[in-house]
């Protein structure tokens, strides 16, 4: 008897790890972007991107993945949506992590579903606007260097425009963006739905970063993701990089959890993207 206790308890300890590894483990995925439409003023220039962080904790106060961020020595970090979670609304948590983000690089942000369906939109963009984060509510802004431009875009979540299919509600939202903007700047979208990558392509972004799939919350080596919302089972788009056209999309496994609350075989990534200029 006593022996069979032993065995699980050690079984409940090795349980308790792994997921404790699965979902506190920050990892960090680097990429480059190559291209002759980026600017060479631009060459370098490195972004870092976070998603759905479901007011997650990485330390107090997040030290943890604000250390991590730090020391990839961004020049912007883009914010894409489900900073908050519906089903525990706690705004304070998602601020801590935002404030200290604020003192090294500039911060973008984009609203996930979570922030509409919370129905505290208004609440959660004015008190990032107070810390100095831009947030991006269908619009772009113009990013100058040696005379020379990029453009940041970002658009609200589709579920915002509640009378449109989401394609539609994406197509109609980048629109508004970028009118009036440069014709021909390369531009960077943030949106939180990775699941229409086809209208990112039909509006010819340059580079989109989404979030929302949760890298499809449980991963099977070399299938990928399980379940992603607004794609179901098995579904394409829930972690790393996509091309098509001149079209490319990261798409981030995200940081915490929402309605199932574990993640297995998928750890909380930060994403980081560097500039390369080709010209």
């Amino acid at each position: 008897m006593k022996r069979k206790i032993t065995i699980f308890i050690v079984l409940v300890g090795l349980v308790w790890a792994f997921l404790h590894i699965n979902n506190n483990w920050l990892q960090t995925t680097e990429y480059t972007i190559e291209s002759e439409r980026i600017p060479s003023s631009f060459d370098g220039m490195k972004i870092v991107q976070l998603s759905d962080l479901h007011d997650a904790t990485f330390g107090d106060k997040q030290i943890k993945l604000v250390d991590k961020v730090k020391n990839l020595n961004p020049d912007f970090i883009f914010i894409t949506g489900d900073l908050i979670d519906s089903n525990r609304y706690k705004l304070q948590n998602s601020l801590d992590l935002v404030e200290q983000l604020t003192d090294f690089a500039e911060v973008f942000y984009v609203t996930g579903n979570h922030e509409v369906a919370v129905n505290e939109v208004d609440e959660i963009t004015e008190a990032l606007e107070s810390l100095g984060v831009f947030v991006l509510k269908n619009e772009a802004v113009t990013i100058e260097q040696n005379g020379e431009i990029l453009l940041i875009a970002g658009i609200e979540d589709p579920l915002m425009k509640v009378t449109d299919e989401t394609e539609v509600a994406v197509a109609n939202s980048i629109d508004i963006a970028m009118e009036g903007m440069p014709k021909n700047a390369f531009t960077l979208l943030l949106s939180h739905r990775p699941e229409v990558f086809d209208v990112y392509v039909e509006k010819e972004m340059d580079v989109t970063f989404s979030g929302h799939a949760h890298g499809g919350q449980v991963r099977i080596p070399g299938l990928g993701g399980v379940i992603a919302p607004g794609q179901g089972w098995f579904p394409t788009y829930t972690s790393g990089k996509h091309e098509q056209g001149n079209t490319t999309m990261f798409v981030s496994r995200g940081l915490g959890n929402s309605i199932i609350p574990f993640r297995i075989l998928n750890r909380p990534e930060i994403i980081a993207v560097t500039l390369k200029s080709m010209k």
